[in-house]
């Protein structure tokens, strides 16, 4: 398994004829845990991760013989839904970045669902294609405008700047204080709960309902077209970047679907990273899930193309119970180890996991819900458990895909995955099994920054990278056929789904004692979270001399 536990920045600079990565540098970010339930990361960190990550690619480029004055565009993707707001005189950030899987807002959302009729939390989702819940920006903002007093003063002051990662880092590497772009791209917009997925804009009745003020918020471009041009210290290495454009922004999530190249209605992709989350396009449309997904944007690749939607199912926690496995409990040392663990029994003995740390996702979207293991017996062992863990993140995903099929009527023949678990073959070859059809991963797993720098070299006025079909570079993948029979695969589902239900309804938002005479809301977050962070990449013009 690639080395991911970590929340990570990276940059990636890729051939834009071949999609061959040429060099890359990855740099760790550390998350913090105010409280229980509380997951920020530091925008000042995020921003310096990207800097540095810039200089020591220039240096690997240099040292490759590759000339930096062919890199043509830059291209950025991050975590969609985490928040930041700062200050657009100072340039400062008002408050750490409310990373995506924070559960603080639970009492803000219960809030919010009760002014609804009838208590729904899906009330907006005509416009949105989202329910009400902790996972979105809207919310995050909320709590911050009301607990943060820094925010409240910059909101009413006229100084207050919100936007997701993509927005802060475009808007500090295009000047910041001093003339910074202050924008986001479709794909990011449509997770905040604050744009209307119809009409491609910001919705002024849902920033009524959230008390946002429309001033503080990116404008809205496509995921592929020159946002403005890099603003880096010429005595920095990197500032040979300096006039580049940055010509690309998408999501992670999205960022994924168009390096996968699912371009087609119908063609969906899994990825597996701290949690999971799979998409499947639905083309010029949105359709709207009665099963528990989210409808979303896929992507927008130029100001006069036309948005593409999908539906999506997010489990929040996938790769993160490996590291809680390794952290929380210690019965492994590395990602690998579990692999080896898992392999050696090839059975979980009729132990089931369920890793509802932060609630359930899709398709349930109950926060109550709470981690639970069951099914033990004294023959159970760490193996077991092992095996298990792998299991519940296939069992998740086949409960999307399940819900996937009945929202479109069209059955998925197989899914593409990527992300950093795929590199674990038994893990793979469950979710075939799981889902009693073929999964196919590409041979470059990195398709998140290769989807980032196919928007930012398509890019009008770059136009250095083709989408057309026919010029796509054939991705070679392989291929994990079903081993059991269907028999077998729909019993050990059917006991996954009887394990989910009792992690239902386990936690309550009534105070309770924290040990410390305090009250808490919230169980316990695990420290292990980690989320794969804003990439930056870069792209080569033209197939580059002296690499071959």
């Amino acid at each position: 398994m690639v080395d991911k536990d970590l929340h990570m920045k990276d940059m990636q600079v890729f051939n834009s004829k071949t999609a061959e990565l040429l060099s890359h540098h990855q740099v760790e970010i550390k998350q913090s845990f105010p409280k229980e339930g509380w997951v920020e990361e530091d925008p000042k960190e995020i921003l310096q991760s990207v800097y540095e990550c810039m200089e020591r690619t220039c240096e690997k480029l240099t040292q490759l013989n590759i000339d930096i004055s062919n890199i043509k565009a830059i291209g950025v993707t991050n975590q969609r839904e985490t928040t930041l707001v700062w200050d657009k005189e100072t340039g400062e950030p008002l408050y750490n970045a409310i990373v995506w899987l924070d559960l603080r807002t639970q009492s803000t959302v219960e809030r919010l669902i009760n002014k609804t009729p009838g208590r729904n939390k899906n009330h907006l989702k005509h416009k949105t294609g989202l329910p009400i819940s902790t996972y979105f920006s809207a919310v995050k903002l909320r709590w911050l405008m009301d607990n943060v007093d820094e925010v409240h003063k910059a909101v009413v002051s006229h100084r207050a700047m919100f936007g997701t990662v993509d927005s802060w880092l475009i808007w500090c590497l295009t000047g910041g204080k001093s003339g910074g772009v202050h924008c986001t791209d479709v794909t990011n917009a449509s997770r905040t709960m604050l744009f209307n997925i119809h009409t491609m804009d910001w919705d002024p009745e849902l920033c009524k309902y959230f008390g946002i003020p429309m001033e503080i918020l990116p404008r809205v471009r496509s995921s592929s077209e020159i946002y403005g041009l890099m603003k880096i210290c010429s005595s920095r290495k990197s500032g040979a970047l300096s006039g580049i454009p940055i010509s690309g922004c998408l999501g992670d999530q999205s960022a994924a679907l168009v390096g996968q190249m699912c371009f087609q209605d119908g063609q969906a992709k899994n990825t597996y990273g701290t949690g999971c989350f799979l998409l499947r396009n639905t083309g010029v449309k949105p359709v709207m899930s009665e099963h528990g997904l989210l409808t979303t944007v896929a992507y927008k690749l130029g100001r006069d193309k036309p948005a593409c939607y999908a539906l999506e199912g997010s489990v929040a926690i996938a790769g993160a119970v490996v590291r809680w496995l390794q952290d929380n409990l210690g019965i492994i040392g590395s990602s690998e180890e579990l692999e080896k663990l898992a392999a050696s029994v090839g059975t979980s003995y009729g132990c089931y996991f369920v890793p509802a740390f932060s609630g359930l996702y899709a398709p349930y979207w109950e926060p109550s819900a709470r981690g639970i293991i069951c099914g033990l017996t004294q023959f159970t062992n760490k193996s077991h458990l092992a095996f298990a863990a792998l299991e519940a993140v296939c069992f998740q995903t086949r409960e999307i895909l399940d819900a996937m099929n009945q929202d479109s009527g069209i059955p998925l023949t197989q899914l593409q995955v990527d992300g950093g678990m795929t590199s674990n073959k038994l893990l793979m070859q469950l979710q075939a099994d799981i889902l009693c059809i073929p999964v196919v991963k590409p041979s470059m797993p990195e398709t998140t920054a290769l989807g980032a720098a196919m928007a930012a070299g398509a890019a009008e006025g770059v136009s250095v990278w083709s989408l057309n079909p026919e010029d796509l570079s054939e991705v070679t993948s392989e291929k994990f056929e079903p081993q059991i029979n269907p028999e077998e695969s729909e019993f050990r589902y059917a006991r996954w789904k009887k394990a989910v239900e009792k992690s239902m309804n386990w936690e309550t938002t009534e105070p309770v004692c924290n040990g410390n005479g305090e009250t808490s809301i919230f169980s316990s977050v695990p420290l292990g979270f980690y989320i794969i962070g804003s990439m930056l990449m870069l792209i080569g013009a033209k197939y580059l001399t002296g690499h071959k």
